[in-house]
C-alpha cells in the first residue's frame, strides 16, 4: 500500500471508529473502496463522480454482483465521500440495490436435534446448541464471557451485538449446565468459548475466541453426516429458534427482542409459518429447548 492509498485507507478509518463502527465493519467498508480505488487504478479522492457511476454500472451489469454485495459496497462507498471526503454528490443519495426476498430454508426442531447429535466433539456441540437455544449470531456466541451469564435469573447478557446493541435472552436450563460444564474443561475467566490451540491445551490461557472457520467446518460436517441436503449455517440455527418460537407461540414482540432486531418488520418475516401468539415464553423456551444433555466431559 503507498503512502498516497495508506493516506485515505488512515483516513477512513479513522472517521469509521468515530462513528462507532465494528471491525468487521471496518474491514468491509475499507475494503470495498480498495476494490474501487484497484479498478479504477487510482486514489479514491481523485475518483470523479462520473468514474464513480461506471464503476458501479460495470459492477451492476459486467460484474453481475448480488443486490447485497452491491448493497455492501454503496454503504461503504457513501460513507468515504461522505465523511471523509465531505461530497455532496446526487449520485450517493440514489445508490440502492433490489433486496433478495429468498426465505431461508428452515429445519425442524427433530432435524436440528439430529445435526447436533453427528457433532462428534463437546466443544463444538456446547457451541452450536448455545446458537440455537438462545437465538445468537455467530459473533455473540464466539464472545461470550462468563460474566455474561446469570445463573440466578436464567439469562444471558448479550454484548458485541449488530449495531452495537445490548439485549437479554433466556438460557434454557439445560444449556445452562452444558456451558458449566464446558468450562470447567478449561476454566479460561475471559471466554466461555477460547481459542484451544492444537492439542486443545491452551483454553485456560487463550485470549481469542475460536476461529469461526473452525465452528462453521464443524457444522458443515455434521449437517453432512445428518444426510441433509439443505445449506444449513450457523446463522440458519438463528433463524430456526425464531420460527420455531413463533410455531411454539410465543409473540412475536418477544421474539424481536430476544433476536435484538430494531424494526418489527425485520422479525415478521418468519410470521410464514405460524400465526401463533401467547405470552409464557420462558416456560416454551424452556421445554422446547430441552434434549442436550451430553455424554462427554
Amino acid at each position: 500500500m503507498t503512502n498516497e492509498n495508506h493516506d485515505w485507507y488512515t483516513k477512513m478509518v479513522r472517521k469509521l471508529r468515530i462513528n462507532g463502527k465494528s471491525s468487521r465493519t471496518q474491514q468491509a467498508y475499507t475494503r470495498a473502496v480498495r476494490q474501487l480505488t484497484a479498478h479504477c487504478r487510482k486514489n479514491p479522492e481523485a475518483i470523479s463522480e462520473q468514474e464513480l457511476e461506471d464503476y458501479f454500472l460495470f459492477r451492476r451489469n459486467e460484474s453481475q454482483w448480488a443486490p447485497k454485495t452491491l448493497n455492501l459496497s454503496y454503504c461503504a462507498v457513501r460513507f468515504y465521500y461522505l465523511h471523509v471526503c465531505h461530497r455532496e454528490w446526487k449520485l450517493l443519495s440514489i445508490l440502492k440495490a433490489q433486496k433478495e426476498e429468498r426465505l431461508p430454508h428452515i429445519p425442524s426442531g427433530e432435524t436440528i436435534h439430529h445435526i447436533f447429535s453427528c457433532v462428534t466433539t463437546f466443544h463444538n456441540f456446547v457451541f452450536f446448541a448455545t446458537v440455537y437455544s438462545c437465538g445468537l449470531r455467530l459473533q455473540e456466541a464466539l464472545h461470550i464471557q462468563p460474566a455474561d451469564i446469570d445463573g440466578q435469573r436464567m439469562i444471558l447478557h448479550v454484548h458485541r451485538g449488530k449495531g452495537s446493541k445490548d439485549r437479554y435472552v433466556p438460557i434454557p436450563s439445560e444449556t445452562l449446565v452444558l456451558l458449566r460444564r464446558y468450562w470447567k474443561t478449561h476454566r479460561n475467566r475471559q471466554l466461555i468459548f477460547p481459542a484451544l490451540g492444537r492439542g486443545h491445551t491452551t483454553g485456560a490461557t487463550a485470549t481469542t475466541p475460536m476461529n469461526r472457520a473452525s465452528v462453521q467446518g464443524a457444522l458443515a460436517r455434521a449437517v453432512k453426516k445428518a444426510g441433509i441436503s439443505h445449506h444449513i449455517s450457523i446463522h440458519t440455527l438463528r433463524h430456526s429458534y425464531a420460527t420455531h418460537l413463533l410455531e411454539q407461540g410465543v409473540n412475536i414482540r418477544t421474539i424481536q427482542r430476544y433476536m435484538g432486531h430494531s424494526s418489527l418488520e425485520t422479525t415478521m418475516r418468519y410470521l410464514h409459518l405460524t400465526r401463533k401468539g401467547q405470552e409464557d415464553a420462558f416456560g416454551i423456551i424452556n421445554t422446547w429447548m430441552s434434549g442436550f444433555s451430553h455424554d462427554r466431559a
